[in-house]
């Protein structure tokens, strides 16, 4: 049997040479050759010893074991010196460095605090001037009122027009284009007051994130203000263990700048908006005023030169009218001529036929197509087609003479609808559109 021997101590450090790094196991020794022991008188003994090599060597890691230890020593305690001197100066000087970030600190702190505050004081001073036009706006609403009820009171005026007076003619286009003028403008007003509304609450909402953001800019000042005065003689200080975790809702400094920056941003595009918007408020007011009073002059032109020409042709009718009744007698005359030649051709009728009805007892051969026949047959003829020509004369004349009646009746009835027309246009509506609001009304200034 034979027993292997292993090193106790730990291994020598790698900085060795390798040839004088400790065996840390060697190859067991037997006991073998001339000098063997063996039998009884070994008996109790071990049968494995060390050799003289292998105790040597045994010494030799010791050794180089303990120089080991001790130059590990010494390294240790001069890096513990340099690490305290480092640590400490590393302490200082970091301290230092975050009191002096502090200041920076404060001075960004400060710098957008004053931002914050001065766009704050302008969109407050914008929201006041918004607030004076959104006024305008409904002043103006309001008075598009009367437009609207003297132009719906024109038209339904112009409804109680009769028979053919009751016509689409350029005033009631001009009405119509007025009316729905009116209501363009209505709604146009109706949104830029709705957008008026909603930009007031814009720069509202735009003023409260100002502020908010303000304020925690100045809770923050007066910590970090605070923090900056702390040193290690302060009573105040104690630890806090857990400080300098990081928290999940830490912002970054280029966020934290970031989220400034786009607070002003948008209080700066909302106040540029407002400012637009003003601006076409006053457009907008000033272009509906002078629409509206432009399309009332056209819509009081169009009633002029419409009064003028139903005047016009109230005269041309009353013309027509005297001369369709001179017209009448002069057919009622004709009508009576022409029964007249009618009855007149009753004679040489009755003679013609007579004539023709005798020769016809003719006896045999005498029964004879002669000319006299022949003219007499022509002459009936032409007296029937002269009849029948006369009475449709006469059918012609009665028709025309109904058509000249109706004419007179149709002529004084116009000339009574439009003397309805004229009453109502005149004395109606152009009267009333004298009530009609001037341009600083409509404009919202009254």
């Amino acid at each position: 049997m034979s027993a292997q021997v292993l090193v106790s101590r730990p291994p020598a450090p790698q900085s060795l040479p390798p040839e004088s790094r400790p065996v840390h196991s060697v190859e067991p020794a037997y006991n073998s050759g001339e000098h063997t022991s063996s039998g009884l008188a070994t008996s109790g003994f071990r049968t494995a010893k060390y050799l003289l090599e292998e105790w040597r060597q045994g010494g030799d890691t010791s050794y180089y074991q303990a120089d080991s230890d001790r130059d590990c020593s010494e390294r240790l305690r001069q890096e513990a010196k340099r690490l305290a001197a480092e640590c400490e100066a590393r302490a200082q000087r970091s301290q230092a460095d975050s009191t002096r970030r502090l200041g920076e600190r404060l001075l960004d702190i400060h710098y957008w605090r004053a931002e914050l505050e001065r766009e704050t004081r302008d969109v407050t001073a914008e929201t006041g001037q918004l607030l004076q036009q959104k006024s305008r706006l409904e002043r103006a609403l309001d008075a598009t009122e009367i437009p609207y009820s003297i132009a719906s009171d024109n038209l339904q005026c112009r409804e109680r027009r009769v028979g053919a007076e009751l016509v689409r003619d350029g005033v009631e286009l001009e009405l119509l284009r007025e009316v729905e003028l009116i209501r363009n403008v209505q709604d146009l007003l109706k949104r830029t007051l709705d957008q008026t509304i909603q930009q007031i609450r814009q720069n509202r909402d735009a003023k409260e994130k100002l502020e908010m953001d303000w304020s925690d800019k100045v809770e923050a000042y007066d910590i970090d203000n605070k923090c900056g005065h702390y040193n290690n003689q302060s009573t105040e200080i104690q630890f806090h263990h857990h400080s300098s975790k990081f928290e999940d809702n830490t912002s970054t400094p280029e966020s934290w700048a970031q989220y400034s920056h786009e607070n002003i941003y948008k209080a700066e595009r909302e106040r540029m908006a407002s400012i637009n918007l003003r601006s076409l408020i006053d457009n907008i007011l000033q272009d509906t005023a002078e629409d509206l009073r432009s399309q009332c002059d056209v819509v009081n032109s169009a009633f002029a030169r419409r009064c003028e020409e139903v005047e016009d042709v109230k005269r041309k009718l009353e013309d027509h009218l005297q001369k369709t009744l001179k017209e009448i007698g002069g057919q009622e005359n004709n009508i009576a001529a022409l029964k007249q030649a009618i009855k007149d051709k009753e004679a040489p009728m009755k003679v013609a036929q007579t004539r023709l009805y005798q020769r016809s007892y003719r006896p045999n051969v005498e029964l004879c197509r002669d000319p006299v026949q022949f003219r007499l047959v022509s002459e009936v003829g032409e007296l029937s087609e002269s009849v029948e020509y006369l009475k449709q004369k006469l059918e012609e004349s009665e028709q025309s003479l109904r058509n000249l009646e109706d004419t007179r009746m149709s002529l004084e009835k116009d000339i009574t609808n439009k003397a309805n027309t004229l009453f109502i246009d005149r004395e109606k509506c152009m009267t009333h559109r004298t009530r009609y609001p001037v341009v600083m009304k409509l404009t919202g200034f009254q």
